[in-house]
């Protein structure tokens, strides 16, 4: 207990004494989800529940399993297998949140459907890293290929300043920084001050489910159908 609060402190005086507005967008992210934990909902507001539908309450409900197992952010390559392949549970990105919260709670993977639909539509798809193939290593891990996929499936909302637009088990991506994308899911908890759902993702410091829905410019907002079409 005393050696996490003394960490918490010590973030604390790094953002103070170097400016937080100065650190980088994932250190940003990380300083913020470290000492979510001593706080984990913004301001110290309660909590309400919000109704989700069966689809969704169980997406969350694999999501929010993950807090506590999945520690640690690293987004180094790694290859693994294929199809439902994944890198050790401890660690992982914030696309790693969704994949396993998908596979866990519907045994839809990402991982072969990205894959497949980079098959036949490579060139649809961001050409951000040189690739001159799909990798089933990596791509579904990349944000801005979700992002592809979604769309291409007819799964987009429009991005809203408005909370109640952004039901239980909705997919939000945001971008930190140039190049610097974010995924996560939103929660069927709210914040009771504002009315604001939390989000179950992972910004740097594992799986938490934390106030961020406005945290950063939100670029994507999808809503995934029980059967995703090219699944």
């Amino acid at each position: 207990m005393y050696r996490r609060v003394f960490l918490m402190l010590c973030l604390v005086f790094a953002a103070v004494g170097f400016g937080f507005s100065q650190l980088s967008p994932a250190l940003k992210a990380t300083v913020t989800a470290k000492l979510s934990d001593l706080i984990p909902i913004s301001y110290g507001s309660a909590t309400e529940s919000r109704d989700a539908a069966p689809w969704a309450a169980s997406l969350i409900a694999a999501a929010r399993a993950q807090i506590g197992v999945t520690m640690q952010y690293d987004g180094a390559y790694a290859q693994i297998a294929y199809p439902n392949g994944d890198v050790p549970m401890e660690s992982g990105v914030c696309t790693d949140v969704v994949i396993r919260a998908l596979r866990a709670s519907h045994g839809l993977d990402l991982q072969q459907s990205v894959h497949e639909d980079m098959l036949r539509a490579f060139s649809d798809y961001p050409a951000l890293w040189g690739s001159s193939g799909p990798d089933s290593n990596i791509d579904h891990r990349r944000v801005p290929n979700l992002r592809r996929y979604f769309e291409r499936h007819g799964q987009s909302l429009p991005v809203s300043d408005r909370a109640e637009d952004y039901l239980p088990g909705d997919l939000v991506t945001w971008l930190f920084a140039p190049g610097k994308p974010h995924i996560g899911i939103v929660s069927d908890q709210t914040e009771a001050r504002t009315g604001v759902p939390l989000i179950l993702h992972n910004a740097g410091a594992g799986t938490r489910e934390q106030g961020f829905l406005f945290a950063y410019p939100i670029t994507g907002h999808y809503r995934l159908s029980p059967k995703p079409t090219g699944t």
